[in-house]
């Protein structure tokens, strides 16, 4: 039996490429997007009551991602990116059906928009349904994982002086908190964990409409080198 879903929205995201996006929701605060309802969701009639939920639960496609063939398994990040385990103990955006969920912070509630925080989507992903966060149900008390205990260590950032300049001057433009996001997406190291960097090589990612580059000047640490606006063409 086959069934068909359409999205009830898109979203909008500061992150505009898969490469740096934060494997979790959350582990990014300063990470924020915006999802624009479609029709006939956008009247206002659907997020009724929304303004009493903190957080919500969106469940969307990695659409960048999606497979003919199923993976039995995979190889995630957290494992080092060489350690294959099945598509089922995992939340690898290699999924059978390319389903994932997230648990995002809601920010405002508008009739054809949520705003939303801590998000860990792609600019464009297709969101197929939203949920409220209920604490005493969705929080389980003794709920274990033993291959992702706890958030996966942080690495130091630091900055270029010019970088810094150009970093702030574009979160005034961008009235977003574009250092904090920067460094809170950094520090979770986004490169493949069995890359051995070095230091002359340099590394990009976009955030906003900023490419941002840095490189590793020793283990453990990284420096952002500079950001360079892209101009959209139309």
């Amino acid at each position: 039996m086959q069934h068909l879903v359409t999205p009830v929205g898109i979203v909008r995201s500061c992150f505009k490429e898969k490469f740096a996006i934060p494997r979790q929701p959350h582990l990014a605060p300063a990470a924020r997007g915006v999802l624009e309802l479609l029709p006939p969701f956008d009247q206002g009639d659907a997020v009724q009551g929304l303004q009493q939920v903190s957080h919500v639960w969106l469940l969307f496609l990695f659409h960048q991602t999606l497979e003919d063939k199923p993976r039995l398994k995979v190889r995630p990040p957290r494992l080092g990116g060489n350690q294959s385990v099945g598509v089922f103990s995992t939340r690898a955006t290699h999924r059978p059906n390319g389903i994932g969920q997230s648990v995002v912070r809601l920010e405002r509630v508008e009739p054809d928009r949520l705003y939303l925080s801590g998000i860990d989507l792609l600019d464009g992903t297709p969101v197929l349904d939203i949920k409220p966060y209920v604490p005493y149900a969705d929080a389980v008390a003794g709920a274990r994982n033993d291959m992702a205990e706890a958030p996966p260590p942080l690495i130091a950032v630091d900055w270029q002086d010019d970088a810094l300049v150009q970093a702030r001057r574009h979160a005034l433009r961008l009235a977003e908190p574009l250092v904090e996001l920067i460094e809170q997406c950094l520090a979770q190291d986004p490169r493949p964990a069995y890359q051995q960097p070095q230091p002359e090589r340099r590394y990009g990612a976009r955030f906003w409409d900023l490419d941002v580059h840095w490189h590793y000047p020793e283990p453990g640490r990284i420096r952002v080198l500079d950001l360079q606006r892209v101009e959209e063409t139309i």
